[in-house]
């Protein structure tokens, strides 16, 4: 969320012709990338236990969960630090090539989790490292091309210098979008907390519908990142209009593809579900397949709500995204930790849906009511 916002601002300067402007952001996004590093990375290894202890996790798989995030939270820079060059090669204009590496990174990663986990017997453990690995990679090889295609990347000292200005200007857009990210994070706590409740067979079926549910609501997250970008280059062109067009296209892509690829998989759900089980039980294939019927219906909400919320932040209007944030995080904990008590399962399943729907119609009226100000 933080690299997002801070590519959000390099890309106005892109759009606005301002290489040493470029230069500035680029430089103070690294800066801050490794403060933000550090701090995440002692924070939660040092509260791994009782953040653990606070999802109520289950006792028989307290340790693989330990053993798994330990190593996930070690890793966070190398998570950062990919998420932060790729989003500055896309705020630049170039999306293509944080794929192809992001492809390289997923194949090695599925390479290393076999390698570490099958002939190392490193278990859990062993797929925490092949995902940092990977990612690790993959930001290796995006900063390489990234100072090679663009030589204005190749930064001096007084870029890598702490200004307050500049880091103050980054943070306005950055930490909106950071928090909003956390804020859905903790939406998932609150759930899983919720489902931790129900027993191993509740989690596992809720685990396996999660992939699935995750996989799919990709689309929409790319949605979110792609109109970041081109809504803050154009801003930054003064270009209303193809502001409007954009977001539009936007919006219209994200709904189809997001909700052909729901349908794709509660079609084919009895292949999919069982690949995320050790064995097959009904109850938990019955679990995950109520998950996904329960929240696909509500992606195109979604669509609204990262499409119009990367537009107004893009446009320098945090305030609406931020509020729409706690819109979010108040309807998920209402939903996942008080009416969970009376339904169960299945409002814990419509949790994600009703946090979509209270933000997405105050970001959708938010977005209007600033694009027709600017008329």
């Amino acid at each position: 969320g933080l690299t997002t916002g801070f590519s959000v601002i390099t890309g106005q300067r892109f759009g606005s012709g301002d290489p040493d402007g470029i230069r500035q952001s680029a430089g103070i996004s690294t800066v801050l990338c490794v403060l933000f590093s550090v701090i995440l990375t002692a924070v939660t290894v040092l509260l791994c236990d009782p953040i653990l202890r606070l999802m109520n996790t289950p006792s028989d798989i307290f340790q693989y969960s330990h053993e798994y995030l330990i190593v996930i939270f070690i890793g966070t820079g190398a998570t950062v630090f990919y998420n932060m060059i790729s989003n500055l090669l896309r705020s630049l204009g170039d999306s293509r090539t944080p794929l192809l590496f992001l492809i390289v990174s997923s194949v090695l990663n599925v390479f290393l989790d076999i390698l570490f986990i099958v002939p190392f017997h490193m278990g859990v453990a062993g797929a925490a490292w092949a995902t940092i690995l990977s990612q690790l990679l993959s930001a290796v090889l995006c900063l390489v091309y990234a100072l090679k295609k663009f030589p204005l990347l190749r930064l001096s000292r007084r870029e890598l210098t702490f200004h307050g200005h500049l880091a103050a200007v980054h943070l306005k857009i950055g930490f909106p979008m950071g928090l909003q990210m956390s804020v859905m994070c903790i939406g998932q706590l609150a759930m899983q907390f919720a489902v931790n409740g129900l027993g191993t067979t509740a989690i596992a079926g809720f685990t396996a519908g999660s992939k699935l549910d995750q996989f799919a609501v990709q689309i929409n997250n790319a949605y979110c990142t792609s109109s970041a970008g081109y809504v803050a280059q154009n801003f930054g062109a003064g270009d209303r209009e193809r502001i409007r067009n954009g977001s539009s296209c936007a919006l219209l892509q994200a709904i189809i593809i997001s909700l052909s690829v729901g349908l794709l998989m509660i079609a084919s759900r009895s292949l999919l579900i069982p690949l995320f089980l050790d064995h097959f039980e009904p109850e938990i294939y019955t679990y995950a397949s109520r998950l996904l019927f329960l929240t696909m219906p509500f992606y195109p909400v979604l669509s609204v709500l990262c499409v119009y919320r990367s537009a107004l932040q893009s446009m320098n209007r945090a305030v609406y995204p931020f509020i729409a944030c706690l819109i979010e995080l108040v309807l998920r904990l209402i939903s996942s930790l008080g009416l969970s008590r009376i339904w169960g399962f299945t409002i814990i399943c419509l949790s994600s849906p009703f946090a979509w729907i209270g933000a997405a119609i105050f970001l959708a009226a938010g977005y209007f009511h600033v694009m027709r100000a600017k008329n």
